[in-house]
């Protein structure tokens, strides 16, 4: 029997969000600044053993059924490509909310492919694998390595990778559950801000990008769950936090603060005054520690 491989599934955030308009095959051309925080579900394989999933952690009751999850889509849409793939157990740890606008499944699909690859000595640029992540999911090909980027299309156009530095930051998600197509119903019109051209590496000049950005989901988001905007509320009125949004399709908002220390002390805050919150200190930027 090979040895256990391991990999972490890093929760995804769309520090921008723009839509650009509808495609005539109805979905939405997007742009989007996406960074990852060091929060991240966990998953192994056991390669060789008979192929299958099974969940822990907190949020696995809320998965659904494990023959549903993309960890095992992932498996499918990569031996249909490769026949004679060598498959095998996987076991998640799902902390990460779900349905939750931080791409915890299409996390976990990028790292059930990174696990496949190395269990069968496949390249991770193999255009293969580059095609059973997009058949996968939309956000499945910007979580294959985990750096940040800007997203284009409906994240299938990856720009080059950026090296963003890491900034404190409190991820909040209500726990409500909301569906990316109910969101886009609501959709009624975009931010008018500018086009995201350089991305500065440096944290004040970053976060100034960003306020010049927006998430244009966040009204619709909130009118499919009107909890959104007191999440935002509580965020931007935590001491030290200079900038709030909802990240992708909501309901999960973040905070970025000045310091480590305002970011912990206010996750505390939050998580002692609603307790039915999910409230998680974080860094978002640019990750590490990928396996």
């Amino acid at each position: 029997m090979s040895a256990t491989l391991s990999e972490k599934a890093f929760a995804k955030i769309n520090l921008t969000l723009r839509v650009l308009g509808r495609r005539a095959d109805g979905y939405h051309e997007l742009e989007s600044l996406v960074a990852f925080a060091d929060v991240a579900d966990a998953l192994t394989l056991e390669p060789g053993l008979t192929d299958g999933l099974e969940m822990s952690g907190p949020f696995a009751n809320k998965s659904g059924p494990a023959n549903d999850n993309l960890v095992l889509k992932s498996l499918a849409e990569l031996r249909r490509r490769i026949p004679g793939l060598k498959g095998g157990q996987f076991r998640l740890e799902k902390n990460l909310p779900v349905a939750a606008g931080i791409g915890g499944g299409s996390a976990d699909a990028a790292a059930a492919l990174r696990l496949l690859a190395r269990a069968n000595g496949i390249a991770l640029d193999d255009s293969r694998l580059k095609a059973a992540a997009q058949a996968v999911g939309a956000d499945v090909p910007v979580c294959m390595d985990s750096r940040p980027r800007i997203m284009r299309g409906i994240g299938e156009v990856l720009a080059e990778p950026l090296d963003l530095p890491p900034i404190p930051a409190v991820l909040v998600n209500p726990g409500v559950a909301l569906v990316t197509r109910e969101v886009f119903e609501k959709f009624k019109g975009a931010h008018a801000g500018p086009r995201l051209a350089g991305v500065p590496p440096k944290t004040g000049a970053l976060i100034e990008l960003l306020r010049q950005q927006d998430n244009d989901l966040t009204v619709a988001a909130t009118a499919c769950a009107p909890v959104v905007g007191e999440v935002l509320a509580a965020l931007r009125g935590a001491p030290g936090s200079v900038l709030a949004r909802m990240s992708g399709s909501g309901a999960t908002c973040f905070a970025l603060f000045s310091s480590r220390g305002q970011a912990d002390a206010a996750a505390q805050r939050l998580a002692g005054e609603r307790k039915n919150w999910w409230v998680q200190p974080a860094a978002i930027g640019t990750v590490s520690g990928k396996t």
